[in-house]
């Protein structure tokens, strides 16, 4: 029988699902193999206490990091709003260093990469994280490589993921490369979830965070921009509207929003298309010609370069109303 060992740390304030998602990934490999192949996981705390996760239901760890721990072969450490009390603790810190020297992988959900910035694991290394943490990990860690769009990233032994049920997707690229795809296949049919998800984190966080300062020229024109996505928006047309020049609007846009205008506007035409998307039941002809795209099929193509998924599979999976599929497609083939 082959045994893989897996070791789950645990700290107070962790999100649960972190790691209840894995263990029950792992846990269906030795029901699919008949008992030849399993994952042995053992819960490691950051305390000799029981440990309180960020949803209320408590943990007793199998061991702790002040403990000896038999070979682990893989790591994963969880999210939740308690790694910003632990992760720049000194002993937890020189434990993930020790692991990360013998162990095979070492993985990280959620915000639980913190944790691996400040033990100094994801230096000059590719990593994603949550959408909405990105910019503090960047700014906290400048030398990693932070790709907010990712639903998992892997760079050397070093594994991250974004916010919680991606530990499901990495447990099951795991499974992947320790099981073949067979497995994997398997195990995702019995969660009844995708084996590998279409697109990036895009397709569930705002896409306009960004906005220009209160009562500023550049808001106006974000302004005036939102309301008039249907219109054919030029650089020199919206400097012309501002009363500058468009290198100094392009120069004051981007100081202020961190984009430049007309990035602005194709982050805005996608964030307009995503919300029709959601919430009406409109052709996505009508939807390309309120959101400024020339046509449906070009709004098909730019949707699927910045999302990686179609419009139609996007509608599918987040309306929050009936559609018109059919519809939908004659607009695609017509």
């Amino acid at each position: 029988m082959r045994k893989i060992i897996v070791g789950l740390l645990v700290f107070p304030g962790f999100q649960l699902l972190d790691i209840a998602g894995p263990k029950d990934a792992f846990a269906q490999v030795k029901v699919l193999s008949n008992g030849e192949c399993e994952y042995e996981m053992l819960t490691i705390g950051t305390t000799r206490s029981p440990l309180l996760s960020s949803s209320g239901l408590t943990v007793i760890p199998d061991r702790t990091i002040f403990d000896p721990c038999p070979h682990l072969d893989t790591v994963i450490v969880p999210g939740g709003l308690g790694i910003f009390d632990v992760y720049t603790d000194s002993v937890l810190s020189d434990w993930l260093k020790a692991q990360s020297k013998s162990c095979r992988r070492l993985a990280a959900i959620c915000n639980g990469v913190f944790a691996f910035g400040a033990a100094g694991l994801i230096d000059r290394k590719s990593v994603t994280t949550h959408w909405m943490d990105a910019v503090h990990l960047s700014e906290l860690f400048p030398s990693a490589k932070v790709d907010p769009d990712h639903i998992h990233v892997k760079d050397g032994i070093i594994y991250t993921t974004a916010g919680v049920t991606a530990g499901i997707d990495l447990s099951l690229l795991m499974i992947e490369e320790d099981f073949g795809k067979r497995m994997a296949v398997d195990v995702a049919k019995y969660l009844v979830v995708y084996l590998r998800r279409a697109g990036g984190q895009s397709q569930f966080s705002p896409l306009l965070e960004m906005q220009g300062d209160v009562g500023t020229q550049v808001q106006a024109i974000q302004e005036y921009v939102l309301s008039n996505l249907h219109l054919d928006h030029t650089l020199a047309l919206l400097a012309e509207r501002a009363h500058m020049s468009s290198r100094n609007l392009s120069r004051l846009f981007t100081k202020e929003t961190g984009l430049p205008p007309m990035s602005f506007l194709a982050d805005a035409r996608i964030d307009a298309v995503r919300r029709h998307l959601e919430a009406t039941e409109q052709s996505i002809k009508e939807i390309a010609h309120k959101c400024g795209f020339d046509s449906a099929d070009s709004l098909r193509r730019v949707f699927l370069k910045r999302l990686s998924i179609s419009p139609i599979e996007y509608r599918q999976r987040f309306r929050t109303g009936g559609s018109n599929v059919e519809s939908e497609k004659h607009d695609f083939t017509s």
